[in-house]
């Protein structure tokens, strides 16, 4: 039985990933953590905390911190980050006792079960393999890494050393998601034909989320000398996964076209060279034999953060929405299908990733999403950018 809690505190709007920490329930709510498996495997006892160590204190870590201090069982006891000021001001606000500028002091200390990795994109494949070497178990930030040679280089040092690897791709957290993957691979829909999914967002037109052209952390999401894939790194990693997914299928080949448009003179803000893509679309060939489209932009006007699927099947279709904070459940099933109605199909509260990966370490058991889940979706957008630069389709191999 699930007992809804109050959504964790916010404390620094930063980026939408703050806004779906709280979607597990679809309504804003967030359910609540099961009890302890006793499984044996990350910690000893019912007794024992899972004891937390977070890397890198930016905007994201507050609602790691936030929502993993809401768990039973969870203890954050040590936080990272390079900026001891900001390190101190996190620590202040989460009531975190121990303090390091360096992941090496943290691990020479080794008080801590798991590491929570939210550092910058680019840091994420030496730091968790650091943490891998000294035993601890790893919740990642996506992108998993910035290429995926790195990501499975990752994926096989997690493997081998029996510990837990998932990756925090937020959008699993959607109720809706997770009901129509159920139907979907269920049958309820036979099998799939076609598939269309978008994730749109607006805030290189709209300032609901902050000015991007005065503010560092839009600024560098736009420049790939500071670390950006642009839109195809930052939500084409959630819109893959989202589609995949959601349809029960992997990509087999992708053709990708990327753009990047004009937004201020010799596109350049300071020291920020805005290069990076601003939209793209994919054409897909899954698994199967169904194909589909795929397509993220910055761009679109009146969406916030909205993700949409829709899995077109031989008997009926699905469609499964998140839109800033909301879920949203559709099908076309039976004798609807003769009269193209659509009906909204109920769906219970699931379990946030942070709950999945508590969960995971107390069985000392991998759950998804997984450090391959997240290795398997780079190599798509991998294909993708190197679609874009020989315009031919690519295989996944």
């Amino acid at each position: 039985m699930k007992v809804m809690e109050r959504p964790a505190r916010r404390t620094h709007r930063n980026f939408p990933e703050e806004e779906h920490e709280a979607i597990a329930d679809g309504r804003g709510g967030v359910s609540a953590v099961l009890p302890w498996l006793n499984c044996g495997g990350g910690v000893n006892s019912m007794e024992d905390k899972m004891r937390l160590l977070i890397l890198g204190t930016g905007g994201m870590a507050n609602q790691h911190a936030a929502n993993f201090k809401a768990i039973e069982g969870v203890s954050v006891v040590g936080g990272v980050d390079v900026v001891p000021e900001r390190l101190a001001a996190f620590c202040t606000e989460h009531g975190i006792a121990n303090h390091f500028t360096t992941l090496e002091e943290a691990l020479a200390w080794g008080e801590f079960d798991a590491v929570a990795n939210v550092t910058p994109d680019r840091i994420h494949h030496p730091t968790t393999l650091q943490a891998i070497a000294a035993g601890k178990h790893v919740f990642c930030e996506k992108p998993l890494a910035t290429d995926a040679i790195k990501a499975m280089e990752m994926t096989e040092a997690i493997e081998r050393s029996g510990k837990v690897g998932m990756v925090n791709f937020t959008y699993r957290n959607s109720p809706a998601l997770q009901k129509g993957r159920q139907m979907v691979l269920a049958g309820e829909i036979g099998q799939v034909r076609h598939v269309e999914a978008s994730h749109l967002q607006s805030w290189l037109v709209g300032r609901h989320w902050g000015d991007w052209k005065s503010e560092s952390k839009w600024l560098w999401r736009l420049s790939k000398k500071h670390g950006s894939n642009g839109a195809l790194g930052d939500i084409g990693i959630h819109i893959v996964d989202f589609a995949s997914y959601g349809s029960g299928l992997d990509v087999a080949h992708v053709f990708a076209r990327l753009k990047t448009f004009d937004k201020a003179p010799g596109h350049k803000i300071g020291e920020y060279d805005l290069d990076a893509n601003d939209s793209f679309t994919m054409n897909v060939d899954f698994t199967g034999g169904a194909i589909g489209t795929i397509q993220a932009t910055r761009t679109a006007a009146g969406q916030m953060d909205q993700l949409r699927l829709r899995v077109y099947g031989e008997t009926g279709s699905i469609e499964m929405i998140y839109d800033t904070g909301k879920s949203t459940l559709r099908a076309c099933l039976g004798e609807d299908v003769h009269t193209a109605t659509w009906r909204d199909v109920p769906f219970d509260p699931v379990e946030t990733n942070y709950q999945r990966f508590v969960q995971a370490v107390r069985a000392g058991r991998t759950q998804e999403p997984s450090f391959r889940r997240a290795a398997n979706i780079q190599k798509v957008l991998d294909k993708a950018l190197a679609s874009d630069l020989s315009h031919t389709d690519e295989a996944l191999g």
